[in-house]
């Protein structure tokens, strides 16, 4: 039957009389016609309560001995799935005699306020301080410990309800997170998890309060003390629907940021999942299978970063997991590149993987997924390809492989990026390639323009990554070849005054890089590079390295190699004299570092004989 406004109007006003006079039986009837209300239009019953005034009236139904309280609840939670009421429910007084209502034994005046304290906490800041206020959560935390056995579904239900009040009430708030996990919320709840796991909406409950927590770091170490891997992982394996294993999905990624989770989930058996993930959407066309193999992937991809799960995967190279995700390199999905090159480059974190992966032909791969993306290509395969070239690259016994490999020169069919990630990269790569590689170092550095876009990246001020690679690259292709031709190269590409700013770098590891190239253009073609040394202020520089205290010992041994070095130049000769470094020189005899203060003795001797 549909409830007019104005028997909704006489309902209430029929409830305020009998609600002070305690006639039961017409109060009854009158949250009956409520209840229908409600059901039939919430939204303009609720006003209607708001307006006549009957909030106020609640508190004094609430009574644990009415046989009225659970409707009166239930119009609480009904009325409350309305925003614009949950302040007024707050106002009128009603959480403190709800949270009372928690200690009932009566499971239907539970569950009732369970719902009704669940709406008034959603969304609401007002809501969730009144029920932090009251201890509410405390309480309902308490409940689900003790009712975690019970299978029985209306207990189920109970637990549901209770679940989705802390969900409500901890969403979005980190201080309330926090609050429920220092009350011991996770354990109890992965118990749920494990007893309750054929109860949909209670399994549900369960991932999205976990969803919630997990994004706490300190919730981690109590995730990883539990069995929450396992359950997930089982829980997983038994679904079907896409929004389900969706659910799963967003629990697992942040838990796995996590390394001993990382490792519990590898020893459950996640990764075999989620390979069968992939397996079962590689070719899908549907926007769900596209969405769980980049999940999937990209899951795959976090697991490899803990060093612990890696190595469990890797298992010396000759593991199922690795070989399998070294058969996406090759297929025609950029996503399964990305990740098959992303896990590489995770599995290329030791000396002995990177030696096992050359030796196994993976670098060959690497370079024909790069030639599928030269042109208008995927610029995070791009990237990604080159980090794991790179990873690779640092073990020495590899260089003159990668090298021989051909792999400098499919690196360089990338130099016209306009990508800084992919510039970035693709300098740290050749850079990794040449350390200690002269023959490579004197290919590349006589590569006019290699050395002609280095110089233009290091005026990259927006890029302070690329910028200060590209310096560094400058400097290794001077230090490892050692070649006057190289060094003509750089004169000629404008190089010099970049490796005379880069002496002024904050890293002293920069610093000395470009002291040590300097003195290699010193000595070995100091005519051609007078003019862009005294233009680029390189003898004021030394001056500042040798006068600050805070200079390493090797900064200052290497300034004072470089100023012998450049007295042969005419125009320098004359700044080292005006500007007095005797002084400084001379001073330095007493360092406590025995190679500086030798090297001082050496350098006061050559000022002294020239000035």
């Amino acid at each position: 039957m549909f409830l007019f406004p104005d028997n909704l109007s006489d309902a209430l006003e029929k409830l305020k009389i009998a609600s002070t006079d305690s006639a039961t039986d017409s109060v009854e009837s009158c949250l009956d016609c409520l209840l229908k209300a409600l059901a039939n239009n919430s939204t303009e019953a609720s006003m209607k309560i708001h307006e006549m005034g009957v909030l106020p009236l609640f508190p004094t139904l609430l009574h644990p001995q009415s046989s009225c309280t659970p409707k009166v609840a239930n119009i609480i939670a009904e009325v409350a799935k309305n925003e614009f009421m949950r302040s007024p429910c707050v106002e009128a007084g009603l959480i403190p005699p709800l949270v009372q209502l928690l200690s009932s034994t009566d499971q239907e005046v539970l569950l009732q306020t369970g719902r009704a304290l669940g709406n008034i906490c959603y969304d609401s800041h007002e809501g969730r301080s009144a029920v932090d206020l009251a201890g509410g959560a405390q309480i309902v935390a308490e409940h689900i410990k003790s009712l975690s056995q019970n299978t029985e579904p209306e207990n189920e239900k109970l637990l549901t309800v209770f679940c989705g009040m802390l969900m409500n009430y901890s969403n979005d708030n980190d201080s309330l997170q926090a609050q429920l996990i220092n009350m011991g919320v996770i354990p109890t709840l992965v118990k749920l998890l494990g007893i309750h796991s054929h109860n949909t909406a209670l399994t549900e409950m369960c991932l999205i309060a976990f969803g919630n927590l997990a994004e706490l770091e300190s919730s981690k170490e109590q995730f990883a003390s539990t069995n929450i891997a396992e359950e997930l992982v089982h829980l997983f394996q038994k679904q079907m629907e896409h929004e389900k294993k969706e659910m799963i999905f967003e629990v697992l990624a942040p838990l796995a940021e996590n390394d001993v989770i990382k490792l519990q989930l590898v020893e459950a058996g996640l990764v075999e999942c989620l390979l069968d993930v992939v397996a079962q959407t590689v070719d899908g066309e549907r926007e769900e299978d596209i969405a769980q193999l980049k999940t999937a992937s990209d899951l795959m991809v976090l697991l490899l970063l803990g060093d612990e799960s890696m190595q469990k995967l890797f298992e010396g190279g000759k593991g199922s997991v690795f070989q399998r995700v070294l058969s996406w390199i090759p297929s025609h999905n950029h996503q399964l590149q990305l990740a098959g090159a992303l896990a590489i480059a995770n599995f290329a974190r030791n000396d002995g993987n990177c030696i096992h992966m050359v030796d196994t032909g993976i670098v060959q791969k690497l370079l024909e997924l790069l030639d599928r993306h030269v042109e208008e290509g995927n610029v995070t395969v791009q990237h990604a390809a080159l980090s794991a070239l790179r990873n690779l690259a640092i073990p020495v016994v590899n260089k003159s492989k990668m090298l021989s490999a051909g792999v400098a020169d499919v690196v360089l069919k990338f130099l016209q990026s306009e990508m800084p990630p992919v510039q970035f990269k693709l300098l740290g790569t050749l850079r990794m390639l040449i350390d200690t590689q002269a023959e490579a170092a004197d290919h590349l550095g006589t590569n006019g323009k290699l050395v002609e876009r280095l110089v233009e990246w290091c005026e990259a001020k927006d890029h302070a990554g690329v910028m200060g690679e590209s310096n560094r690259l400058l400097s290794a292709l001077i230090r490892h070849s050692k070649s006057k031709e190289v060094v003509r190269t750089v004169i000629q590409g404008g190089g010099v005054k970049h490796l005379v700013t880069m002496a002024t770098s904050e890293h002293m590891i920069m610093q000395n890089e470009a002291l040590v190239a300097l003195g290699l253009i010193a000595a070995l073609d100091l005519v051609a590079a007078e003019k862009d040394l005294v233009g680029a202020g390189l003898v004021s520089v030394l001056h500042k390295l040798l006068s600050d205290e805070r200079s390493a010992p090797e900064i200052k041994y290497n300034s004072m190699i470089l100023i012998c070095a450049v007295m042969g130049s005419e125009p320098l000769h004359k700044e080292v004299q005006s500007l007095a470094f005797i002084n400084i020189v001379s001073k330095l005899r007493a360092h406590e570092n025995k190679t500086v203060s030798h090297q001082a003795s050496l350098t006061e001797q050559r000022l002294t004989a020239q000035s």
